[in-house]
Order: structure tokens, then C-alpha cells, then sequence
């Protein structure tokens, strides 16, 4: 995640429109709609598996391991995309525009982070933890450069 932060920025193209506060909050807007797909697929994968099976009655407790397993997998990348989409509007507002390469390069980071954590737990729960090292603390990276620069 930190190697993925310190390359990624480099090599994304420069943001246009970025010099005043709204284009750089549209810009990180931008890239948080990107940041909610890998939620998306999950969500997805959840009701597609819901549909072909029993477990269409949520309450009759009919869900295969692999169900459970990506209902918990949403259930964090929720909240982990809550951190995000935070940190990242958060960051917008106090980077120069032209720092603001970061944020695309968070946004890149998280989907690839929360991939591997949602293929991490399906393989084997313990196998997890790498992505979820990685959103959490690209997370606390966000918030606390966010708040650094607040006071700064």
C-alpha cells in the first residue's frame, strides 16, 4: 500500500480544474465513485446469490458460507468506505492542486485493497488481513494528513 502511494500519484495524469476548492472536492468525488465499485460488486454478488438460492428469505437463515462471507465482506467495505469517502473529501480540501494526484491514487489503492481482502476472506478468513491492513491504514493515512493539514 505505502510503495502503491508513493508511485501511483506519478504516474496518473495531472487534474485540470483543480485550482479552486470545488474542483478539487468534484475531483475527489470523482474518484470516490470509483472507490464505492469493489462495494458495489459486492452487494451485487450478494443479491445474485440470494436470488438463485433458499436464502431469498433472509430470515429463514438458508445462506451458504460464501454468502455469509460476502455479506461480512459488504459489511466492511461499508465501513471502510465511509473512512474513505471521509478522508479523501476531507484531503481535497487542503491539498495544493498540485498534490491532488493522491487522491486518485487512494482511490486506486482502496478497490485494489478491498479485492484482495474480499478474496483473502473467501479463500481462508486469516487470509484477509493483508487487504484489510491495507484499507485501514491508507484510511488512517487520509485522516490524519486531513487533519495535519487542518492545523497546519
Amino acid at each position: 500500500m505505502a510503495v502503491a502511494m508513493w508511485l501511483l500519484p506519478g504516474a496518473l495524469p495531472a487534474p485540470a480544474n483543480v485550482a479552486t476548492l470545488d474542483g478539487r472536492l468534484a475531483y475527489a468525488l470523482r474518484w470516490c465513485a470509483v472507490a464505492a465499485l469493489p462495494l458495489f460488486a459486492m452487494i451485487a454478488a450478494i443479491g445474485n446469490a440470494r436470488a438463485m438460492s433458499e436464502a431469498i428469505d433472509p430470515t429463514l437463515g438458508l445462506e451458504s458460507k460464501a454468502m455469509q462471507v460476502n455479506g461480512r465482506v459488504a459489511d466492511n467495505t461499508l465501513q471502510q468506505y465511509v473512512l474513505f469517502f471521509s478522508g479523501a473529501l476531507a484531503l481535497a480540501v487542503s491539498l495544493s492542486p498540485g498534490s491532488m494526484r493522491v487522491i486518485g491514487a487512494a482511490a486506486i489503492v482502496f478497490v485494489v485493497a478491498r479485492l484482495l481482502f474480499w478474496i483473502g476472506y473467501r479463500i481462508n478468513p486469516l487470509y484477509r488481513a493483508f487487504g484489510f491492513a491495507a484499507t485501514m491504514y491508507l484510511n488512517i493515512g487520509l485522516l490524519l494528513g486531513a487533519l495535519w493539514l487542518a492545523i497546519a
